[in-house]
């Protein structure tokens, strides 16, 4: 890295960050558009773990000289200043407690990076193709060395967890083609490829199934051995650590705990309100499960992939203008269908730089064929339009005002989850949930993620379940416990629950941010309201508020209320 520490302001420094990370990490360039990332994957191994930890320490350094600089004090810079402080600040606590030589889980893991980043390729030409054959190609070598991460994890007592080694097993016997040995996933996304490349595509994928099968076996034979009797939770210390990772802030976690009871009672109160209205006398699930074989559906893949696209479409056809100003290219966003052998959840990817590939909402099918409208219309908004989309669309909208940094790669985790639940509620105040089917799925999704609150931070710290628990009060959380509460409060399959237990208990403190994060949208809208009083603007808040970029929640609340 040139050193301009001497010259550079602070988002000059966090634009060359961007540059030099996409150098090691090729899988952010492939998200980003890059073009020379395509055929490339990053070094997993503990080497590679330790130059990314270089580069973000050679970074603040640049960063304590760029804020001496005049220059430095607009609240541009200041804001790009603080965001990259926080995030390479929180980033190195997880690299030098070696949180990454125990990378294991369902949904977050170096193995599932390098899978998706498949997923976003561009394949219209043929020299997409070779790109992809190139990555293919680099599949056993990113394997090998995220194989040699966890070896030395093993060795060095730093240990994942047990439930999620075993999900993680199971993902990898899937992607390398089942128990049977079938075709892998490599090999099908690979088969649709040109004919003049199928050799050539059919060679590297085959060496790439085989590098899964190859981790497959090692998890199996070696380090779900070595794991055995280790716990599945983190514990308060790693928690703090995780927390302000995926947070931006370091949470109360009893307060936090606290507000995720309060919470529960406040939904489960609504719930049963609108429960009885479709089912009287009945509790919420018992009125979901109802729904599931009485309520409206959509029925098959394609029908659905359809059903979710026209929801988006319509959700921007009636927002822009009202409550929000929309670029033509935000305005475009794709329904996908996600590739089997991952987490149960839908999910958003943003778009490239250019826009040439567009922010695309994924929709897990596991093999389903019929989805109840209940549970698909609050998940989109959140996901999608006024969700995710909107947020992380208009970041790159507006990058030119912001930094490559803020636009792309410095997000933090509740800040969009806290955003995307926000949009969920703000389309129940705008009155796009107006009958009892849509709005207790809306409900119903809402205590999914109270519940997320108090059973992540329940188990993690080993809490006490609070005397008015309708569920074992009195008793400390565990793994088992939280499993069969949150089956108990929500309407969604086993098979989700598991999943959703899983991904807790990987990804500690993540799954937190999204009811916290809502808190502090809505305490921030809340403080411009009153601020502003009868001038306050709803559209132009919402347009300042997208186009300010991410902030961890330390600094979200303040930012929010100024606007």
């Amino acid at each position: 890295m040139p050193d301009t520490a001497s010259s550079a302001l602070p988002r000059q420094v966090a634009d060359a960050h961007v540059d030099d990370l996409v150098e090691l990490d090729p899988i952010t360039g492939t998200y980003l558009g890059v073009r020379t990332s395509a055929g490339l994957l990053p070094d997993l191994s503990p080497a590679g773990q330790e130059q990314l930890a270089a580069l973000a320490r050679e970074t603040l350094r640049r960063l304590d000289a760029a804020e001496r600089l005049p220059g430095a004090a607009g609240d541009a810079e200041r804001r790009c200043a603080r965001l990259l402080r926080e995030r390479l600040t929180a980033e190195l606590a997880v690299h030098e407690a070696e949180e990454g030589l125990r990378a294991v889980g369902n949904l977050r893991s170096p193995a599932h990076s390098v899978r998706m980043a498949f997923t976003v390729m561009p394949t219209a030409t043929e020299d997409d193709w070779a790109a992809v054959a190139e990555r293919l190609r680099a599949v056993p070598a990113a394997l090998e060395g995220y194989r040699s991460s966890l070896e030395l994890g093993l060795k060095r007592g730093l240990l994942g967890g047990p439930r999620a080694t075993a999900t993680f097993i199971g993902q990898l016997t899937e992607w390398s083609g089942g128990i049977h040995g079938g075709r892998g996933w490599f090999e099908a996304f690979a088969a649709d490829g040109p004919a003049v490349l199928g050799a050539e595509l059919e060679t590297a994928a085959h060496g790439a199934t085989e590098a899964v099968r190859a981790l497959r076996d090692w998890m199996r034979e070696v380090y779900a051995p070595g794991v055995e009797g280790a716990p599945d939770t983190v514990g308060r210390e790693r928690y703090a650590r995780w927390s302000r990772y995926f947070n931006g802030t370091d949470f109360d976690l009893d307060e936090a705990y606290a507000y995720g009871w309060d919470e529960y009672h406040r939904l489960l109160g609504e719930m049963r309100t609108e429960a009885d209205k479709i089912l009287p006398d009945s509790d919420p699930w018992e009125a979901l499960a109802h729904l599931d074989v009485h309520g409206t559906h959509i029925e098959g893949v394609e029908e659905v992939r359809l059903y979710l696209q026209g929801l988006m479409d319509e959700a921007i056809d009636a927002l822009d203008g009202t409550h929000f100003e929309l670029a033509e290219r935000v305005r475009r966003v794709e329904s996908r269908i996600a590739p089997p052998g991952g987490a149960a959840a839908p999910y958003y990817t943003g778009p490239s730089e250019d826009f040439s590939r567009p922010g695309r909402t994924w929709l897990p099918v596991d093999g389903e064929t019929r989805w109840p409208v209940y549970d698909l219309v609050s998940t989109w908004y959140h996901e999608g339009v006024p969700g995710h989309h909107l947020q992380l669309a208009q970041w790159v909208h507006v990058a030119d005002q912001l930094s490559r940094y803020q636009a792309t790669v410095g997000g933090v985790s509740a800040n969009a989850e806290g955003w995307a639940l926000y949009a969920e509620r703000l389309m129940d105040e705008l009155g796009f949930l107006p009958d009892p089917e849509r709005r207790l799925g809306y409900l119903d999704a809402q205590m999914m993620r109270a519940c997320r609150v108090i059973v992540d931070i329940g188990m993690h710290l080993e809490l006490e379940i609070p005397a008015h628990s309708p569920f074992r009060p009195g008793e400390r959380w565990t793994p088992e416990l939280g499993q069969e509460f949150f089956r108990r409060h929500t309407g969604r399959p086993d098979t989700f629950v598991e999943s959703e237990l899983t991904r807790y208990l990987s990804t500690p403190a993540q799954a937190i941010g999204y009811k916290l994060g809502e808190r502090a949208w809505l305490l921030g809208r809340e403080n411009a309201r009153k601020a502003r009083g009868a001038a306050f603007d709803a559209k132009k808040w919402h347009m300042a508020a997208l186009s300010q970029g991410p902030l961890g929640l330390d600094d979200l609340v303040d930012e929010l209320s100024r606007l």
